[in-house]
């Protein structure tokens, strides 16, 4: 199958290599074009941008919209996708305008002592068995803990939701998804009705009654799609930063051992963890609104595009030697947390995070390793959304 310039579609489905590690592909490709059509198990035909710069412009580009209520024949969805990941201006300033009233600096500043004291608590329960699965003793319970009492469900049930959760971000199939998104839909209802009745000092009921200068305020579907953002983007990229990161350091004994003997240099390696192995692998669906030129190829009107953050972010045009792990590179304005409008409004809670979480787990356990006795591959998350393992064993 090929398209008006005679280019075949790239076939993914099936590769478990690619899930495993999807670099090389993303090299092949960028070597030929910076754009190409694929065929996935997902997806039957989608375009995947892989060069930086026509990713980093893609980003940012009013020709591709994000809001796929807009296109023909698009069918009803659940109001807890009704959030600013899913929108374009002036629809998604209007959400990100009240949200960065309470989701500030200020705010996220204020945890820096809460995430220190729960990173210390669940390395105390983890330190002295010398060994465990490093995403569920830390990646996962540390930003999970952190976003649920920010929003203010401190009783959630967290393993419930990881669950829902996963199903969410890479589906087993349209019924499981769909199933988790009714489920997630009902406690967020119960979630919001609760705030308004009983509001606290979280950042939900703080969400709840923030009005702007003219009185604007977000509706009820409004407030579900942003609990569902939050929550949901609130854990599962830090959970992958943090162990996707540890296992590159894990991976390259000599940035380790550099990161070990200097933990200065732990915010510049965490900028590196993300540019080099981040949590998410690909942007959200954008769809163009015209037929745009890129490359050598033209993108037509309607088509689905993937811009690959991941495959960005590896590109030899932006980044010397850009298969080197080397935690004392400059950033260079890395896309792991997106580009333009939608950038991620929880980057520097996750920056945190990963920060605290590294430092504090390599002065714990200072002869960190791969637990090679665990004796199990790694079970690579499926799909082209979240790049990461569920699992991490390590010893110390």
């Amino acid at each position: 199958m090929s398209d008006a310039s005679g280019q075949a579609d790239i076939d993914l489905r099936g590769l478990a290599e690619f899930t495993a590690n999807p670099y090389p592909y993303y090299e092949k490709m960028r070597a030929v074009g910076p754009v190409h059509t694929v065929r996935t198990d997902e997806f039957e035909r989608v375009w995947l941008v892989v060069g930086y710069e026509e990713a980093r412009a893609t980003l940012s580009d009013p020709r591709f919209t994000k809001d796929w209520r807009s296109l023909p024949g698009a069918p009803e969805v659940d109001p807890i996708f009704l959030n600013m990941l899913e929108l374009d201006a002036p629809h998604h300033t209007r959400l990100r305008k009240l949200v960065a009233r309470e989701f500030t600096a200020r705010r996220v500043e204020s945890l820096r002592p809460r995430v220190q004291e729960i990173t210390d608590g669940l390395l105390d329960a983890m330190v002295p068995a010398g060994r465990a699965d490093l995403v569920d003793a830390l990646a996962f319970p540390l930003p999970m803990t952190v976003i649920c009492e920010l929003i203010g469900v401190p009783h959630l049930d967290r393993d419930r939701f990881r669950g829902l959760s996963n199903e969410v971000v890479s589906p087993t199939s349209p019924e499981q998804e769909a199933e988790a998104v009714r489920i997630m839909g009902e406690y967020l209802r119960e979630l919001i009705d609760d705030k308004r009745r009983s509001p606290g000092d979280d950042l939900m009921s703080a969400l709840v009654r923030t009005r702007d200068e003219e009185g604007d305020r977000l509706s009820f579907d409004e407030l579900m799609g942003m609990a569902f953002l939050l929550l949901v983007a609130g854990h599962e990229t830090t959970v992958n930063l943090i162990a996707n990161g540890v296992r590159a350091l894990l991976d390259h004994p000599d940035q380790l051992a550099a990161l070990r003997d200097d933990p200065g240099l732990t915010g510049g390696a965490v900028e590196e963890m993300l540019r080099y192995d981040g949590p998410v692998e690909n942007a959200t669906f954008r769809f163009a609104r015209e037929d745009i030129p890129m490359g050598r190829r033209i993108i037509p009107a309607g088509a689905p595009v993937l811009v690959s953050l991941a495959g960005a972010d590896r590109d030899g045009g932006r980044y010397p030697e850009p298969g080197t792990f080397d935690i004392r590179r400059e950033p260079q304005g890395h896309l792991a947390f997106g580009h333009g409008l939608h950038f991620c409004v929880g980057a520097p809670l996750a920056r945190m995070e990963g920060r605290i979480a590294i430092r504090s787990l390599l002065e714990r356990c200072p002869g960190l390793a791969l637990d090679t006795e665990a004796d199990r591959e790694p079970d690579w998350i499926p799909g082209m959304l979240i790049r990461g393992a569920r699992g991490l064993p390590v010893r110390w």
